[in-house]
């Protein structure tokens, strides 16, 4: 009897698992419908507004042109104002991204409150000249005496010695921790200091160092504001790796690098936009201290879309119904 028992419990469960498997492949199936389908009416939709209204698709050209995500574009196009030319809707959208771009009014809070700050992101990202750029600005404020600059730096040869030379004709010193006790210990000795800049090491977004050193950062006993460097040349999905990577507890905001050598920038405006970044500086060069701006939306905005060139011609007229059908989902998108 007993066995006979457990034989029909066996065949129970066998029989639940079946049909768990057999609902679970079904919602699969059902999803993938749905995404199918989902695609076809948005591209069957975006062929029609595309007849319809010939001034979005010159306006997503611009757009996608600029380097702006074609989630981004899409949901610029369909909050559009009804009636406007291509002209008058370039404004609207430009205005929008400007008003959605943060960033810093002017640096006298910044500099005259001081702070310990970290400049972070992954190798070559221009930290260290960002740093030797901010470290000038501190200096012609307050004066040398009321500086600190700290590298993390050990792993690549020459890093602490490019910061300490730059230290050296600021008349600031530089002091290299390799661990979180080090920089306590660091921070701990500098606390007179009106300002200190920490130099970190450059980490791949992927690498599991790049949470040690958020963690390092939030646990030397100070308030450390970080401050990300994003490189203006890498593209949109790398720029994403990286904030996501990088963000931790709270960014205290970002500055883009390498303008003078990205042939698009809205790529890296789409990114602080969407991740709702605070950009504070842009740097466009290797002299210190002059290659580095107050970040102006207004100028921004408005360079993003002068530098698209031959590439708002790279998709046709059949592509683009194609392409707004494969963005993402819309929910992703939020605009103030």
């Amino acid at each position: 009897m007993a066995r006979l028992t457990q034989q029909m419990a066996a065949a129970i469960a066998h029989a639940k698992d079946s049909a768990a498997a057999e609902m679970s492949g079904m919602m699969s199936e059902i999803r993938a419908m749905r995404g199918m389908m989902e695609s076809q009416l948005a591209e069957i939709s975006w062929g029609s507004t595309q007849r319809r209204e010939p001034q979005k698709a010159v306006l997503l050209r611009h757009m996608l042109g600029a380097g702006f995500s074609a989630t981004l574009a899409r949901y610029m196009i369909e909050k559009l104002p009804a009636g406007l030319s291509a002209g008058d809707g370039l404004r609207w959208i430009k205005s929008v991204l400007g008003k959605n771009l943060s960033t810093m009014a002017n640096e006298d809070a910044m500099l005259e409150q001081g702070g310990v700050f970290a400049l972070v992101g992954p190798t070559g990202v221009g930290k260290t000249t960002s740093t030797a750029k901010l470290a000038a600005r501190c200096v012609m404020r307050h004066g040398p005496e009321k500086l600190a600059l700290i590298t993390t730096d050990a792993y690549r040869i020459g890093a602490h010695e490019q910061l300490r030379i730059y230290g050296k004709i600021l008349g600031v010193m530089v002091h290299a921790v390799k661990d979180e006790a080090d920089l306590r210990i660091a921070l701990k000795e500098l606390r007179n200091k009106h300002t200190v800049l920490i130099d970190t090491v450059g980490v791949s977004q992927r690498d599991q160092m790049v949470t040690e050193q958020v963690a390092m950062l939030q646990g030397a006993g100070v308030d450390v504001k970080r401050l990300l460097c994003l490189n203006a040349t890498a593209t949109q999905d790398t720029l994403n790796e990286v904030v996501n990577a990088y963000q931790g507890s709270g960014l205290a905001g970002c500055i883009m690098t390498k303008l003078d050598e990205a042939a698009s920038i809205g790529n890296v405006l789409d990114v602080v936009i969407r991740q709702k970044l605070n950009l504070f500086y842009v740097s466009n060069g290797q002299r210190v201290p002059e290659d580095l701006h107050l970040a102006d939306r207004g100028y921004l905005i408005d360079r993003a879309f002068k530098l698209k060139g031959a590439a708002a011609s790279q998709f046709s007229d059949a592509e683009l119904p194609l392409l707004m059908a494969q963005t993402r989902n819309l929910r992703e998108v939020h605009l103030g």
